[in-house]
């Protein structure tokens, strides 16, 4: 019954998960790929990703759609031989570029994760949380930090604070946990302190390349 409540409170339709096309060392990084993708599922929430079949992309978006949820793949043409082997699941939408592929992803997404992952995972989490800074979306962005795998990166962006290149109040644009449950909590309570550069219609329209009526924001 708690879980069902749950369910019908969630906020999100979909949301973006970054992560690694690697399954990475630990056993615990699979587990926390096919747990945070069984976490959707319960809540009623659809998947976008970056389109591959491989590694933890291939393991989250397998378990969203066993879960009977919309999986969306968005993958650049260039990299389809070397992330997606064998059968993809649900949606795939090819797209020209890695800048129009991040685009697509955000804007069909009400939220951001990142599992772990290498240099990709990382630029992509970078730049929807700078996205978020500038004000171009006021979507929440969360780090699934398993096994204390973004620890590092957290110490960073605190030295960073402390050392007056991020504001406080932009360093609450990241939520992390250690659990899919934990994470999606935060998110679901989530709500911005920043102040964005500029309005969400100017970015998207003038930065971006959308016209108005394509909404990267909320």
């Amino acid at each position: 019954m708690e879980r069902d409540m749950e369910m019908k409170k969630s906020k999100f339709k979909r949301i973006c998960v970054f992560c690694g096309s690697s399954q990475g060392k630990k056993s615990s990084y699979k587990d926390a790929a096919i747990e945070l993708g069984r976490e959707l599922v319960s809540r009623n929430i659809d998947l976008v990703y970056g389109g591959g079949s491989i590694g933890l992309m291939g393991l989250i978006s397998q378990a969203v759609y066993a879960g009977g949820r919309h999986v969306i793949g968005v993958i650049p043409k260039t990299l389809m031989p070397r992330e997606i082997t064998g059968e993809t699941v649900g949606e795939v939408k090819a797209v020209a570029d890695m800048h129009q592929r991040k685009a697509e992803m955000a804007r069909h997404s009400d939220a951001f994760i990142a599992l772990p992952g290498g240099y990709g995972t990382l630029e992509e989490l970078l730049e929807v949380i700078t996205w978020a800074q500038l004000g171009i979306h006021d979507k929440p962005v969360g780090l699934l930090n398993v096994d204390g795998y973004y620890n590092s990166l957290l110490s960073f962006i605190d030295k960073a604070v402390e050392e007056d290149f991020i504001s406080p109040s932009a360093r609450h644009i990241i939520v992390s946990a250690p659990t899919a449950r934990e994470l999606m909590k935060k998110l679901e309570e989530y709500f911005p302190r920043h102040e964005g550069v500029a309005s969400k219609q100017s970015w998207e329209t003038e930065q971006l390349g959308y016209p108005p009526k394509c909404d990267i924001s909320r």
